[in-house]
């Protein structure tokens, strides 16, 4: 089970900087294996990260996006960003997550970049500064400050927002006469239409990203009119049960799986994209799930030969985006605090951000920094824009949402009763009460 954990918390960042190394949970001691990087400069503060500094020529636009805002930081506080980094080939037992936790309790380095649970973690054990007095705080989203702030201290500020939705086909739809979904029940007789007709698969599928369907469920009041502050605050104290929230969204994944619009075996054995990729690029099948960045990816569905439209998921509420993020965190015991505090200063201003989000064509985390997204992100893009989203990741709720939701969706689908999972968020609830 904890392995099974820290494969879906590394599966949360596809399409971030992260996920090209978290998603590779192997390992060895983490005082062993980090390649470093160091500029002739004379003073350094050290970051660490799951990818190198990338060459000048390098080809990965997101490790380039990354350092480009890094080297904007050294040329104007003339000092250099020295990489310590988790190589996966070389660590044979502990995950990226792992290594992070182990070396910021161990006080090895000054910045990090973190997945939301163990940002979450070390927030909560006062081993991250707060970032709320920097001046990018400012123009923080107010998304970005629910999700990072953890007993009321900011502990991470990402350099994008990932978003995932629906990806459709919207050449089949026109085809069948469909409307786009809005709703549960829309999304029902698309697909009862799509089955109909001869398509054995209306959804394709993976084992990591079924949980957005029951995230944009159980959550789209809690985000969009509801107290977040004071829901959350029952839910920490044990007043409000998770199982609440969360029945409505199995029991309609059930209901999915049960009627065959979802196959769950098959499911249950494919990889992000890898799995269902190939029937939805050959439009075998008319719907996907993925985050953003597979929209703008050569290499997922960046270019299909269809009319491709991407979408939140149908809630009682409407479309609605399910949204993920990583953080950049400060130690607060760092060596070199306040240069690292100076460097979050550069690469999260707007201007900074302003040419990431242009390199990998993003949702920026500033309110005041946007980017001009493909027409078939605009749906998603103009949701997000006016604030109506769920989120996946909270650092404020004491139960981990991403990872867990996962796994437990993945007990629904070897066929565990929606009791039996509702059942697992309890013990889960009752653990934190602890």
């Amino acid at each position: 089970m904890k392995k099974c954990f820290k494969r879906a918390a590394a599966t949360l960042l596809a399409g971030t900087m992260v996920i090209a190394a978290a998603a590779c949970s192997e390992k060895k001691e983490p005082t062993e294996n980090l390649a470093k990087n160091v500029e002739n400069k004379d003073k350094s503060v050290v970051l660490f990260a799951p990818m190198e500094r990338s060459k000048p020529d390098a080809e990965n636009i997101a490790r380039t996006a990354f350092d480009k805002t890094v080297i904007m930081a050294e040329d104007k506080l003339k000092l250099r960003v020295d990489y310590n980094t988790y190589t996966s080939e070389n660590y044979q037992e502990k995950s990226y997550d792992d290594v992070a936790l182990d070396r910021i309790r161990n006080n090895m380095d000054d910045f990090y970049l973190l997945n939301p649970d163990v940002l979450q973690k070390t927030g909560e054990e006062g081993l991250l500064e707060d970032l709320s007095g920097l001046d990018c705080a400012k123009n923080l989203r107010e998304v970005v400050k629910v999700a990072n702030t953890v007993d009321g201290k900011l502990v991470g500020i990402p350099q994008e927002v990932v978003v995932y939705g629906l990806f459709v086909n919207k050449d089949m739809f026109d085809e069948y006469g469909l409307e786009l979904p809005n709703t549960p029940e829309e999304l029902l007789e698309c697909c009862r239409v799509f089955k109909e007709n001869g398509i054995e698969t209306p959804i394709g599928a993976n084992r990591w990203w079924l949980e957005t369907f029951v995230f944009a469920q159980a959550y789209a009041d809690l985000y969009n009119g509801g107290d977040v502050e004071a829901e959350v605050k029952a839910l920490n104290s044990g007043e409000s049960k998770y199982s609440t929230y969360m029945r409505s969204g199995f029991e309609y994944l059930k209901e999915m799986i049960e009627l065959g619009y979802i196959d769950a075996e098959k499911a249950y054995t494919y990889e992000a994209i890898e799995g269902e990729g190939p029937d939805f690029m050959a439009q075998k099948t008319p719907i996907v799930m993925a985050y953003w960045g597979a929209a703008n990816s050569d290499t997922a569905y960046g270019k299909p030969d269809f009319n491709l439209r991407v979408i939140g998921f149908p809630s009682e509420r409407g479309q609605m985006p399910v949204i993920s993020m990583t953080g950049m965190s400060v130690a607060a015991n760092a060596e070199n605090k306040e240069d690292a505090l100076e460097v979050l200063e550069v690469i999260l201003s707007d201007e900074a951000l302003q040419v990431y989000a242009e390199t990998n064509k993003v949702i920026s985390p500033s309110k005041n920094v946007e980017v001009n997204c493909i027409p078939a992100l605009k749906p998603l893009n103009d949701l997000v824009n006016e604030g109506t989203y769920v989120l996946a990741s909270n650092a404020g709720m004491k139960v981990e949402q991403w990872g867990n939701t996962c796994l437990i969706v993945r007990k629904l689908m070897e066929g565990a009763s929606v009791d039996e999972c509702m059942a697992e968020f309890d013990r889960l609830q009752e653990e934190s009460l602890k």
